[in-house]
Parts: C-alpha cells; structure tokens; sequence
C-alpha cells in the first residue's frame, strides 16, 4: 500500500499565500495514497474558505473512510484548547486527521500531553515566551490483504524534549494494537532523535522542510513489524504549505 504524511498547513501556498481548496484536492490526488496522514488541518476556518479540509482530502483520495481529531477551537489567535475525541459540528477547529481508501476494523484517538506553562524560546536574537499547543495522534486499524495493520498518525511539538516525551506516550498508548505497525506524521525530530527514542524502522528517507528547497526530515514514515518499504520515498513540493509530503510504498507480511 501507499502511505503518505503532509503538513498542509491549512492548504495555504507559500507562493501566493492564498488558500484554494480546489489547488488543495488536486494536491491530494496527486499523491494517491491509500492511507494518509494530514497535519495542520482547519475545518470551517475563514482562512481556508470555511472548508472541511479532512472532508476534502478524503473526497480528492477517492477515500472511503477519514477521522479528524480537533486539537483547538476557534480563530487563529484567539485559540482554545480542545478535546480530540470530540468534534462539534459547525464550530471552527484545527488539528490532525486521518484518510483511508482500505476498511477500517477500529479508530483511536490518542491525547498527548502538552508541555505545561511558558518556556522562553528563542527567535532570531530575541527570547520570546511561548506556550506549547494542544497535540494528538489518530491511529486505525486497516484491513489489507496481509490481513491488519496499524496505521498512526501525529503532529508533534516543536518544543524541543517535549517532542520526545510525546512520543514515548504515544508508543504506549498504541503497543496493543496489531502489527505490523506504521507511525507517520510531522514528528519535529530529526532522524537521529527518532531512531534513539523509538526503535522503529525508518520506511522513507528524504529531506522534507522547508519546501522548495528541503534541507531537513521532521516528517517521517517509521514502521515495526513486518513492514517494509517496497521502494524509495519521495518528497513531493505539491505547490502548497511549508512542508513536502512524503511518500512511500510499503510491503507488509512476512
């Protein structure tokens, strides 16, 4: 199967700086993954024409089944956290979500902890206070022809060590679930870190951010089990967002 992970960015170019939900849907088919791991998805945001960005890409993937799982609630700026094991039909929401063209025999919603109070972070010479977002990951269990397969999902903090810490709580919040076992998503890591925290197989190998002219891999495909890639991974500049996506092929079964 084809698996892909994209930090959309709520579909803005970095050309242009406009969102166009129809640019959007062709990136998306473009990609032709049948299991996908979006990041940075807006739903009913005016930024983003009042679209259901998840709902989108679902449609543009020929998909039969997606999950959004909202980490904030209201407009950008003025955000506020929310659950994402609930969301509210109508409200303007940002998080993650999930795309899938095979059957999905469960869905999980995995809260991750947020680095609690204000850490000084540094931008350009200034040191400025900053408060760390909301972060969840989705994971499902896809029905293929190996037989299932858990496909997770994430976009994780950029402050650095909490990153970590997220995800060794989402490696154990989803040990239960079958292998083999694929984990992509913007992880905010570099490969060494990733390797040193989880033991996992990287499956796609390709710089990632900034778009254009990537120079680095926070984005990433890991795999454990019997799981591998069944070709090289791309990193695709779809004329959209920040980031590439990343693309890979992967085999499962012994």
């Amino acid at each position: 199967m084809r698996v892909a992970t994209y930090n959309l960015q709520h579909g803005r170019s970095t050309v242009d700086g406009r969102v166009d939900v129809a640019r959007l849907a062709r990136a998306v088919t473009g990609l032709d993954a049948d299991v996908l791991a979006l990041q940075e998805v807006d739903v009913a945001q005016r930024r983003s024409r009042g679209a259901d960005l998840a709902r989108v890409a679902r449609i543009a993937a020929n998909a039969s089944e997606h999950r959004f799982a909202p980490t904030m609630h209201g407009l950008p700026g003025l955000w506020r956290d929310a659950d994402p094991r609930t969301v509210v039909q109508g409200r303007s929401e940002y998080g993650v979500a999930l795309v899938s063209r095979l059957p999905v025999d469960e869905w999980r919603v995995v809260p991750l902890p947020r680095r609690p109070g204000v850490t000084w972070v540094r931008w350009g010479r200034v040191r400025r206070p900053a408060r760390d977002e909301p972060r969840a990951a989705i994971a499902a269990v896809v029905r293929t022809v190996t037989g299932p397969v858990t496909v997770v999902g994430t976009h994780l903090s950029w402050m650095d060590g909490w990153n970590e810490h997220q995800l060794r709580v989402l490696l154990d919040e989803t040990a239960d679930l079958p292998r083999p076992y694929v984990l992509m998503g913007d992880l905010n890591l570099q490969p060494a870190a990733v390797a040193r925290v989880t033991g996992l197989t990287p499956l796609a190998v390709a710089a990632t951010y900034p778009v254009g002219a990537p120079v680095r891999q926070i984005d990433h495909v890991l795999g454990d089990g019997d799981v591998r890639a069944g070709g090289p991974a791309a990193s695709v500049d779809t004329g959209l967002s920040d980031h590439n996506a990343l693309v890979v092929d992967v085999t499962t079964g012994p």
